[in-house]
C-alpha cells in the first residue's frame, strides 16, 4: 500500500469508523493522463461503509469524505471515485 493509500486509510477511519473500507489505486488505469501529471495525484477508487452515513443522501455522504480527505485532495489524490455505504446497504449488496 502506498503512503496515499495509508493516509486515505488513517482519516476515513478516524472520520467515519468504517465497518469496511477498500481503497483501489487505479493510477495504472491513467497512463499518460495529462491532467493527473500536472496535479500530481493519483486516482483512487474507495469503499466505505459507515453508520456514519445513515440519513444522509449521497451528496452528504460524499462530503463527509471529501472533508476527512481535504489535505490530500490538495495534493495526493487527482481523481477519487466513491462508493457510500450504510452497514444495512452493504449487507443488502452482498
Amino acid at each position: 500500500m502506498s503512503s496515499t493509500q495509508d493516509s486515505i486509510e488513517a482519516r476515513l477511519t478516524e472520520a467515519l469508523a468504517p465497518t469496511r473500507l477498500t481503497i483501489e489505486d487505479e493510477g495504472h488505469l491513467h497512463a499518460g493522463h495529462a491532467g493527473a501529471k500536472a496535479h500530481g495525484g493519483g486516482h483512487y477508487r474507495v469503499t466505505v461503509v459507515s453508520a456514519a452515513f445513515e440519513g444522509l443522501g449521497p451528496v452528504a455522504r460524499h462530503r463527509r469524505v471529501y472533508a476527512a480527505l481535504a489535505e490530500e485532495l490538495k495534493s495526493r489524490i487527482h481523481a477519487l471515485a466513491l462508493t457510500t455505504l450504510t452497514p444495512a446497504e452493504d449487507s443488502r449488496s452482498t
